[in-house]
């Protein structure tokens, strides 16, 4: 234990560093769900799977980009959130936003799952109606 708290003392810079990140994620965060809420399509968790974008096909290399950019940046705050759980800052948080932001096999099963929960719903749709847009449905549509 000694050591750890030596380890501390030693770094503090990177205590810093870490919690300026947490501070910078959860005000992003704070900004940005609202608005990613709202762009969801209300019967976007019905689909059998995820549709694919145009420029998934049109446009190759930017997609490439995009996805090797996202993933390292997902795995960055998934390496930060588990510094985070043990540090100063929003851990969980910032490990759950990582986990959205890599791609990986079932992740759409994942988020339909997590979004069938009710408080789940009930808060996106909340956000939703903020925004002005309609709930998302609760179940397929007929």
């Amino acid at each position: 234990m000694n050591n750890f708290i030596d380890w501390l003392t030693n770094n503090q810079q990177i205590l810093v560093w870490v919690g300026s990140v947490s501070i910078i994620v959860f005000i992003l965060s704070l900004i940005s769900l609202p608005w990613l809420v709202a762009k969801i399509p209300e019967d976007y968790f019905f689909q059998k799977k995820r549709q694919s974008t145009h420029w998934k096909t049109q446009r190759p290399l930017l997609r490439l980009l995009v996805l090797l950019g996202k993933n390292l940046l997902g795995y960055g705050l998934i390496l930060a959130g588990i510094l985070m759980l043990f540090l100063p800052g929003q851990g969980i948080l910032t490990l759950v936003i990582g986990m959205l932001l890599i791609d990986y096999p079932g992740k759409f099963d994942i988020e339909r799952r997590i979004v069938s929960t009710p408080k789940i719903l009930n808060g996106l749709n909340w956000l939703r109606a903020k925004a002005n847009k309609p709930p998302l449905a609760s179940r397929a549509p007929k």
